[in-house]
């Protein structure tokens, strides 16, 4: 006699109705349909935006005219002195409504303050190409008015965040047509300063050639290879300072205006 015991199948009925369980059941979160928007943000003005600036954007429900909008998805990058600044928002394509309207709208704060923000609507999901990529205006009498234009005389106050010699004048005069002029503390300088927006670089430098005690010409070399990795350039025009940053937003000069 065998102990095995005997297994009823399943009936055809009992099939149907967990289908019709299985069918009723929500879907679980793992298989919502995660989509992305992809694009930059840019602005016209002239201005290096500090290392921790902070770019945000938002996907927004703007069906209601006299209703606040819904913000359906975030995202916040850090804009590392980059520009246009990249953003990828992820958001949830299963709350997307055909007969509804949806916007972006960015911002880019500093230390909380807001410094840009979106003043015209960028639609999506029209049937059309989405505009991802976004145009910020300046806000008014934000930190971003303290930026103005490197071009000008100015002084060398520090080298890599280091200190310079006190009787020593490091001079850096960038002319409106770009030429540069100066002295690296013992020698006359020149050559050509590129500049694009936020952007700078400085091509080889022409110098004289005398001969000074070594700690001058020390700070002299020091001097010309920070210009040689200069890439941004920042001002605080309250404090009258030009900051020269390498191409990781590391600062390489400190300047004041002359």
């Amino acid at each position: 006699m065998s102990d095995r015991k005997s297994v009823n199948p399943i009936s055809r009925r009992q099939l149907i109705k967990l289908a019709a369980l299985a069918a009723l059941a929500p879907a679980s979160p793992a298989f919502a349909a995660t989509r992305r928007l992809t694009g930059s943000v840019s602005y016209r003005e002239r201005i290096a935006l500090p290392p921790h600036a902070v770019l945000e954007v938002r996907l927004l429900d703007v069906s209601l005219a006299d209703a606040p909008a819904k913000t359906l998805a975030v995202t916040r990058v850090k804009t590392r002195h980059r520009m246009p600044i990249p953003y990828r928002l992820r958001y949830d394509d299963s709350r997307i409504r055909r007969n509804h309207t949806y916007a972006l709208q960015a911002q880019i704060t500093v230390d909380g303050k807001l410094w840009f923000v979106t003043t015209t609507r960028h639609s999506v999901f029209t049937g059309g190409r989405d505009q991802t990529d976004i145009k910020v205006e300046r806000v008014s009498g934000s930190g971003g008015d303290e930026t103005g234009d490197p071009r000008g005389k100015w002084l060398a106050e520090s080298i890599r965040r280091r200190g310079v010699i006190d009787n020593l004048q490091t001079v850096l005069e960038i002319g409106r047509d770009g030429r540069v002029s100066g002295s690296g503390g013992c020698n006359r300088i020149s050559g050509k300063a590129e500049i694009s927006g936020s952007r700078i670089s400085f091509g080889p430098m022409a110098s004289t050639r005398m001969a000074c005690v070594p700690a001058a010409m020390d700070q002299e070399a020091k001097f010309l290879a920070a210009l040689g990795d200069a890439r941004k350039w920042r001002i605080d025009d309250r404090r009258g300072k030009l900051y020269l940053l390498d191409a990781q937003g590391g600062e390489v000069l400190l300047l004041a205006r002359m």
